[in-house]
C-alpha cells in the first residue's frame, strides 16, 4: 500500500467568546550549553541499542518522557535493597516487617519534603495521578463545585462530578486564563469550591501561572489542586510557594516506574470523607456495631500497600532534589536547542497556548505539512531509532483547540517530543536532522497502515523478543 498522507494549512482559530489569538504556530529561542552527563542522575536505559529498518543498531533516543520515564539507577538500587527484606508492613513484629514498615513511612517523609508539605497535610500513596484525583473527587464535601480548564489532561479533567463541575474554555492567553477563572468563581454560589490546575501542559510543555491563578482562587474562597505530573520531573514543587492546597503526581513520570503515585495536601476533607477503599489498614476498629476508620494517610490506603513503589518514588524524589540545579540546566539546554531546531524546519509547525516566549519544560507538539502525525512517529522510530508519541495525548479538547483546522481530512492529531534525563545532545540533533529530512522528502521507506498504525513494508526488525519472565 502506498503512503497516504494529509496536509494541514493555517487557519485562524474559531472563537468561543474568549481570546484565542495565541493558539497558533510558534518558534523558539537560542541554544545553550549541555550539562556534563556525569553530573546528572543516571537512568537504567542508558546505551540501549535498538534496530532500524536500515539493518543497523543505534542508541535509542527516548523522546517520550512525557508518557513514562525510565527508572533512575539509584531508584533501581533502592528497589533491589528493599526487595531483600520486603515483608508485610504495619503490625508485623518480624525483623523484615519492621524494616519494611520503617522504610515505607520514611518514604512518605521523603515525599513530604519533596512537595513542601505543611503541618496537617497528608501524603497518601496512590497508583498514579489519575488515581489521586479520583480519590480527591471522592473526598470532596457534597456541595463542592469544581472548576477546571478544558486544556487539562483527562486525568485532571474527568474525575469530577458532572453536575458540580464547571469547565472553563481553553484560554488563549494568560490574561484570558485569569479572567475566565475569576468570572466563573464570581458567578458561583457553592459553599465549597475547588480549582484544579496543571503545572505544565503535557501537550505544549508550557508552565501554567499556578501562583497567579491560585491567588485568584484564594480571593474567591476556593481551594486549589495541582496536577504536577508533568511539572515534578522538571521543577521543584512547594505547596506554600505555589499557593495550592493539594498536589498529585505519578512515579512513572518521575523516573520511578513501579506503580506508585501521590496525593498530598490538606487533611480536613480527607479525614472527613469515607475511605477511598474499604478494607484492612484503613480501619482503627471493627465490631459488630460498626467500623471506626483511621484518620490520616492510612484512611485512604486500605489493603497491603505498594511498598516497593513508595520506596522507588522516594528514591527518585531524593535524587531529583539533590541534583535539581543540574537537571534544570541540562533540560533547559536541550529544550532551547529543540525549540530553535523546530523553528528552522520548513513545513514544521509547533503550538502554544501562551505565546512563543512563554517559559516551558522541554516538551513540544508539532505537525509536519503533508504528513500524517502517526506516519511521522513511525518513520522516526523505524528509520532513526527515535521514540516519540503521536495523537491527542489524553488532552483531546486542548489538541482540538490548538490544531483547529476545518480542512483536515481526519482527526486532527500532532506529534509530541518530550525530553528528560535519558536524553543527550546527540539525541536532539539526530531528531532534528531526521525531522528535517522527513519534512523535505518524506519517509525513506514505504509504509502501510493497518490495525497497529503505520508500519514499514517488509520490516526487517525483530519486534517479537522473548518474554522477560
Amino acid at each position: 500500500m502506498s503512503i497516504a498522507t494529509t496536509s494541514r494549512r493555517n487557519h485562524p482559530a474559531s472563537g468561543r467568546g474568549h481570546d484565542r489569538r495565541h493558539l497558533r504556530p510558534v518558534s523558539g529561542a537560542s541554544a545553550g550549553t549541555p550539562v556534563p552527563l556525569a553530573e546528572l542522575p543516571a537512568v537504567v536505559s542508558a546505551d540501549l541499542g535498538v534496530p532500524t529498518v536500515h539493518r543497523t543498531v543505534v542508541d535509542y533516543a527516548n523522546l517520550d518522557h512525557g508518557a513514562s520515564t525510565p527508572a533512575l539507577v539509584s531508584v533501581k538500587r533502592a528497589v533491589d535493597t528493599a526487595l531483600r527484606t520486603y515483608s508485610s508492613v504495619h503490625r508485623g513484629n518480624g525483623y523484615a516487617s519492621r524494616v519494611t514498615s520503617r522504610w515505607y513511612e520514611e518514604a512518605r517523609q521523603e515525599v513530604r519534603h519533596f512537595v513542601g508539605a505543611r503541618d496537617g497535610d497528608h501524603v497518601v500513596f496512590t497508583r498514579n495521578t489519575t488515581d489521586s484525583f479520583n480519590l480527591l473527587a471522592r473526598a470532596l464535601p457534597r456541595d463542592t463545585e469544581v472548576f477546571v480548564f478544558e486544556a487539562e489532561h483527562h486525568a485532571t479533567l474527568l474525575p469530577w462530578a458532572k453536575g458540580r463541575t464547571t469547565r472553563l474554555p481553553v484560554p488563549g492567553s494568560l490574561a484570558d486564563a485569569r479572567a475566565l477563572l475569576a468570572q466563573a468563581l464570581e458567578q458561583s454560589t457553592a459553599r465549597n469550591r475547588l480549582v484544579v490546575l496543571c503545572g505544565a501542559s503535557n501537550v505544549t510543555g508550557e508552565l501554567w501561572p499556578v501562583r497567579e491563578l491560585a491567588d485568584v482562587a484564594r480571593r474567591h474562597g476556593a481551594r486549589v489542586a495541582l496536577d504536577a505530573a508533568q511539572l515534578a520531573p522538571h521543577r521543584a514543587i512547594d505547596l506554600d510557594a505555589l499557593g495550592v492546597d493539594y498536589v498529585a503526581f505519578s512515579g512513572h513520570k518521575l523516573y520511578a516506574p513501579f506503580g506508585a503515585g501521590v496525593l498530598a495536601g490538606r487533611g480536613d476533607w480527607l479525614d472527613a470523607a469515607a475511605p477511598y477503599l474499604a478494607g484492612g489498614g484503613a480501619t482503627a476498629a471493627v465490631t459488630e456495631r460498626g467500623t471506626t476508620w483511621q484518620r490520616g494517610s492510612a484512611r485512604h490506603e486500605a489493603g497491603s500497600p505498594n511498598v516497593i513503589g513508595a520506596v522507588a518514588l522516594a528514591a527518585a524524589c531524593a535524587a531529583l532534589t539533590e541534583h535539581r540545579d543540574a537537571v534544570e540546566a541540562h533540560e533547559a539546554a536541550l529544550g532551547r536547542r529543540l525549540a530553535e531546531g523546530l523553528a528552522a524546519i520548513d513545513g514544521v509547525e509547533t503550538y502554544s497556548l501562551f505565546g512563543a516566549d512563554h517559559e516551558r519544560v522541554p516538551v513540544a507538539a508539532f505537525t509536519v505539512e503533508g504528513l500524517d502525525s502517526s506516519l511521522v512517529s513511525a518513520a522516526l522510530s523505524a528509520e532513526h531509532g527515535i521514540g516519540v508519541r503521536d495523537g491527542k495525548f489524553c488532552a483531546h479538547l486542548l489538541v482540538d483547540a490548538l490544531l483547529d483546522d476545518p480542512y483536515a481530512a481526519g482527526p486532527a492529531t500532532a506529534v509530541r517530543v518530550s525530553l528528560g534525563l535519558a536524553n543527550t545532545p546527540e539525541h536532539v540533533e539526530r531528531f532534528l536532522s531526521a525531522l528535517a529530512s522527513l519534512a523535505a522528502e518524506g519517509p525513506a521507506f514505504e509504509y502501510e497502515h493497518g490495525p497497529d498504525g503505520w508500519t514499514p513494508v517488509a520490516d526487517p526488525r525483530d519486534l517479537d523478543l522473548p518474554r522477560p519472565w
